[in-house]
């Protein structure tokens, strides 16, 4: 990490807004501790002279989560100079964890139904 991102970095997603590399590294490490598989598909990209934008898929296993494989679509958007001193992640947290976790999933799959049925 020291290698591509600044000291100051900020990095936010729906869960986090952190600035410094120390506790970026120190969240990632917590973040990805506990998961039995982890791994990013890339899809797309979009890269200028100082930004990035990056289309991808997450594929994870939690053992507190059955230990089935999850897969959820998100989005970097990366700004950088000589590093990067931005980072943010976009990604519905439904997708990631809520409709993994028994009885919460259940709702949050029957909202997300409702909502869509009442949208179009």
């Amino acid at each position: 990490m020291d290698e591509i991102y600044a000291e100051d970095i900020v990095f936010r997603d729906p869960l986090h807004r952190i600035q410094g590399l120390p506790i970026l590294r120190d969240t990632m490490n917590e973040m990805y501790a506990n998961l039995s598989e982890c791994r990013f598909e890339y899809l797309d990209q979009l890269v200028t002279h100082d930004s990035a934008y990056i289309k991808w898929n997450m594929h994870y296993r939690h053992p507190k989560l059955g230990n089935t494989l999850i897969s959820v679509r998100g989005v970097s958007q990366i700004q950088f100079s000589e590093l990067i001193d931005f980072h943010e992640d976009i990604y519905d947290m439904g997708e990631l964890l809520y409709e993994h976790v028994p009885m919460m999933g259940g709702l949050v799959r029957w909202l997300k139904k409702r909502l869509v049925r009442h949208s179009g």
